[in-house]
């Protein structure tokens, strides 16, 4: 957990593609399900700033 902590810290790839995909399919997850329109309505947006950090964080240094 800590190596998780340093990476993000360092701007290291894996850690911040790791956070980038969680957004991403968190974005997913409140797109499908049909209980509370606030997370409906925030899902593209969560899902477009998750595609976009992923692309931002692709040039980060290994």
């Amino acid at each position: 957990m800590t190596r998780f902590f340093d990476g993000l810290l360092q701007f290291r790839r894996g850690a911040w593609e790791m956070l980038a995909s969680v957004l991403i399919a968190a974005g997913v997850v409140m797109l499908m399900q049909p209980f509370a329109l606030a997370l409906y309505s925030w899902s593209f947006i969560v899902t477009l700033a998750g595609t976009v950090m992923f692309i931002i964080v692709s040039h980060f240094p290994e």
